[in-house]
């Protein structure tokens, strides 16, 4: 049976109709003051269509065209959100374009890219765009015939009357289904009865990427436009003198601006200004506290002994707990900054016209950059335009907006159209980095290994909340507490991929196994049993669903054939995060005495997979992402500036040390919940845990190859 999605003149206009040509059908993501639907020609489908940022368009050809609110860097959102209209619709997939919209808020409320949320937000109001237009069509094709409505179906873009056999295309039916009103009701597709939902489909944009088309806001170019690149002070510090007698004299360099902190080199192309750049002889003096990873160590062990903590959760009686314990299970685990080091450095374009600016660049929150922009410059939202191109990765880092206020800066400054580009070494000592933070977990077992208190105190710099108090194993223990200290520091912070979790998940499921193992319990089975307990007789608020945890872990343990395989080491790991659910498997055989990671095992339930191949491609990548950083990087601090300048000195895992990676999903029929982050956090416990059970030893801190623990040891990963 279809579902019914209940639909107003909130969410839908009704269809109007003009002089002939396309359907077009608009709707408002919010769901407020309902979208219009009206006629348009061919050739206005594929022009004016791009004054539009939130509709659904069918030309008198049957093309489906369709604008993308969300910026795309990866996640293949430009993709998924055409399928899922299309699937409602029942459109010829080979028939459907999809394009990126600008930013509006008129039209849009979530124009975001971050916290595996755009296909959460927009699947409903995705199906009701598809499923309206469907609605119509079918009716205009019905009145054609003189036979009811139900008689018809739909498929690969045509009506088909089942009693005659006869067919019609949606393009024949445009001008029709033009003059007919959108219902109150709209039956949705069964999710079993989907055709191109579930299927794997090619990224649209594939093509354009393949051949070097100007997609991303490095290809952005301007008439008139000037580039400037922009030196950047060391954190805690401040501008004393510039001598910038040699960037002038570099062929190439046009001016030389001190704004603010900054020194900004400016001309025809990003060659010179490099050099120049270099050539710039900037004097500094402390702004406050400068700072050094020495000193985050101290204040770590400070903080962490005598810090003043905000009590984050608290279940029972703690302390009573710990004081009866039969055995007290300590340990610390730590994580470095880390960058967010995507593949296209920051870069923006601006162009300030008085009391209007053009934007036009790579960010994942669009009106922030606007509204920001309009603080800086006292000019209203509505003069402001964003363009938004295709992000060349971003993973948090492009939730900020600083590198496109410097750009509307230095437009109003020079009174010309600017890019500003950072090369390498400014995104890796300019940036906002991933917030470094220290653990510290207790755990109260009684004379029959049962968990009976827990105890977690996170120390971050910069880092805000340390914790997700409300994460497994909240709601499985009587006696709980959850406590955080935030130090706040001159040294950018930000939303790194997966934010808290990233590395939260690989210290609370490396204590997990050292709770298991001085509890004589196998790490599976601890686990389930703490699900068990929270599913029976939980304890306090569950901000978890324990039925989709408990299923991942079960069927990670099947698929990897958990110790089933005296030759094969494994460490598990599961986590929550961004609504989905994910279990690891790392797999490592020794071989001349030296663990090699073979495998790792991966079952994620994010709900109904909408595109396999770009879901796949979100597990694998996130698994490459959390294991690279896990094992290999790290970012240090000198009197505020980090030693990690560029790739050479900043290690990320190569293509080489990629192991094996079997995906599975639980096809369990519910929306889709998020999959461009859950992925990573569970990694970085997987691999810890199996090192530990190949070598006997605990890995407590990031980068795992420069732990005394891992010394002894190469890690090599074999692909298969």
């Amino acid at each position: 049976m279809a579902e019914l999605m209940k639909t107003n003149r909130r969410d839908f206009l009704k269809v109007a109709g003009t002089a002939a040509g396309g359907l077009f059908i608009g709707f408002y993501w919010s769901g407020c003051d309902s979208p219009k639907m009206k006629v348009l020609s061919d050739e206005e489908v594929l022009s004016e269509a791009h004054n539009f940022n939130a509709f659904l368009s069918i030309s008198p050809s049957g093309d489906v065209v369709m604008y993308s609110p969300n910026p795309e860097l990866g996640q293949n959102i430009m993709t998924s959100f055409p399928m899922v209209v299309a699937e409602e619709l029942d459109a010829d997939w080979e028939k459907v374009r999809v394009f990126q919209a600008n930013l509006d808020n008129d039209k849009y409320d979530r124009q975001v890219t971050g916290g595996s949320g755009a296909m959460p937000h927009s699947w409903e109001r995705l199906r009701k765009a598809g499923a309206t237009a469907r609605h119509v069509l079918v009716a205009a094709a019905a009145a054609k015939w003189e036979v009811d409505a139900s008689e018809c179906s739909t498929e690969k873009g045509q009506v088909i009357h089942k009693g005659s056999g006869k067919k019609i295309a949606y393009g024949d039916l445009v001008n029709d289904a033009a003059q007919l009103t959108a219902p109150e009701e709209v039956p949705l597709k069964n999710y079993k009865d989907f055709k191109i939902i579930g299927t794997p489909v090619k990224n649209v944009r594939n093509k354009e990427m393949f051949t070097g088309k100007p997609l991303y806001g490095l290809d952005v170019y301007r008439e008139g436009m000037v580039n400037a690149m922009i030196q950047r002070p060391p954190f805690g510090m401040k501008i004393k003198s510039v001598d910038d007698s040699a960037a002038k004299n570099v062929q190439g360099v046009t001016d030389v601006v001190v704004f603010k902190n900054n020194v900004a080199v400016v001309g025809e192309s990003t060659w010179p200004l490099m050099k120049a750049k270099k050539l710039l002889k900037i004097e500094y003096e402390p702004d406050g506290t400068v700072e050094s990873s020495e000193d985050h160590e101290r204040l770590f062990g400070e903080l962490m002994e005598k810090g003043k903590a905000q009590v984050m959760r608290k279940d029972g009686n703690v302390d009573q707990a710990f004081s009866k314990a039969a055995k007290v299970v300590t340990a610390e685990y730590q994580c470095p900054f880390l960058s967010h080091s995507p593949m296209e450095p920051m870069n923006f374009f601006a162009h300030v016209k008085g009391d209007r600016v053009e934007l036009v660049g790579p960010t994942q929150t669009p009106d922030r950059a606007r509204m920001e922009t309009a603080q800086l410059l006292d000019i209203p939202t509505e003069n402001i335009t964003v363009e938004i191109t295709r992000l060349g990765g971003g993973f948090g880092r492009r939730l900020r907006a600083d590198f496109v206020v410097e750009a509307a800066e230095l437009s109003k400054i020079l009174d010309k159209p600017v890019k500003v580009t950072w090369s390498r070494e400014d995104d890796q000592t300019g940036g906002a980095y991933r917030p470094a933070v220290r653990y510290k977990f207790q755990a109260a077992l009684d004379e029959n290994g049962k968990m009976t208190g827990y105890k977690l105190r996170g120390v971050g710099i910069n880092a805000g909340n340390t914790t997700r108090e409300n994460n497994f194993p909240s709601g499985s223990v009587d006696n709980l507490l959850i406590e955080s200290i935030d130090h706040k520091s001159p040294i950018t912070t930000n939303a790194w991929r997966a934010p808290i979790t990233n590395f939260l998940a690989y210290a609370e499921q490396s204590f997990l196994d050292e709770v298991a193992q001085e509890a004589g319990k196998d790490p599976v089975e601890l686990r389930l049993e703490l699900l068990d307990r929270a599913k029976k007789d939980p304890v306090g608020e569950i901000h978890y669903d324990v039925d989709r945890m408990k299923t991942v872990v079960e069927t990670a343990a099947e698929k990897s054939n958990w110790g089933k395989d005296s030759n094969v080491m494994q460490g598990f790991s599961v986590y929550f995060s961004h609504r989905s659910y994910v279990a690891q498997v790392a797999n490592i055989e020794m071989e001349n005495n030296q663990p090699v990671l073979k495998k790792i095992v991966a079952v994620t339930d994010c709900g109904i997979v909408v595109n396999p191949t770009g879901a796949n491609q979100q597990v694998r990548g996130g698994i490459v992402d959390g294991m690279g950083h896990a094992m290999f990087t790290n970012m240090t601090f000198v009197n505020g500036l980090p030693k990690q300048t560029n790739f050479d000195t900043y290690r990320l895992i190569r293509m080489k040390e990629v192991p094996e990676i079997d995906v599975h999903y639980i096809d369990n029929g519910i929306d889709p919940t998020g999959l461009g982050e859950p992925a990573l956090p569970p990694t970085g416990g997987a691999i810890a845990n199996a090192i530990y059970k190949a070598t006997g030893k605990r890995l407590r801190a990031q980068p795992f190859i420069e732990q005394k623990e891992f010394s002894e040891f190469n890690l090599e990963i074999k692909r298969v």
